[in-house]
């Protein structure tokens, strides 16, 4: 196994779910590919027509304050620009600015993870299927019990309800 190799978890738990996309912060990525997060910002703005805004965006001074709050720190310092957020595509183009072994290395690592998570989401929503699925037969089944309860009910009342028939038919007189 490469010693270089960086667990799953590392990288899953730098990913973060903002403006309803998984995505990953400048200073996360660049402490995975061993780079400065300036020289990794100063890659991207110089390459900025290969980031469009759903392969990269900025994130907002309420979302910044937000996901400081989620780390109960402030620990993230004083930076002069607020943080990027790289969606996987961007990720991906990261590859083509970030040139060095280490980024290239890592950035497939990521990928994998990203894909690996996606899988993961569509694995849940076919057992999401399955379970309604279930739920739908359960449903109807009780339904149905339900039903031929009433009916052995009403069976039952009929049957306690009812007048004793006349006899047709021979008689034996006992008082003979």
């Amino acid at each position: 196994m490469n010693q270089d190799y960086l667990p799953e978890e590392v990288i899953s738990s730098k990913i973060y779910f903002i403006r309803e996309q998984k995505v990953m912060l400048d200073s996360d990525l660049a402490t995975l590919y061993a780079v400065e997060t300036k020289q990794l910002k100063r890659q991207v703005r110089r390459n900025i027509e290969r980031f469009p805004e759903d392969f990269m965006f900025e994130l907002t001074e309420a979302e910044y304050e937000i996901l400081r709050c989620q780390f109960g720190t402030s620990s993230w310092g004083g930076t002069r620009h607020l943080p990027m957020a790289f969606t996987e595509q961007g990720i991906a183009m990261l590859s083509s600015v970030v040139n060095s072994p280490t980024a290239i290395r890592v950035n497939i690592q990521i990928i994998r993870v990203f894909t690996k998570i996606r899988q993961l989401l569509t694995d849940t929503m076919s057992l999401k299927l399955e379970i309604e699925e279930i739920k739908k037969k359960l449903s109807n089944q009780n339904q149905n019990i339900e039903l031929v309860f009433s009916y052995l009910d009403e069976l039952m009342d009929k049957k306690e309800n009812t007048e004793p028939r006349k006899s047709i038919g021979f008689k034996q007189n006992n008082n003979d």
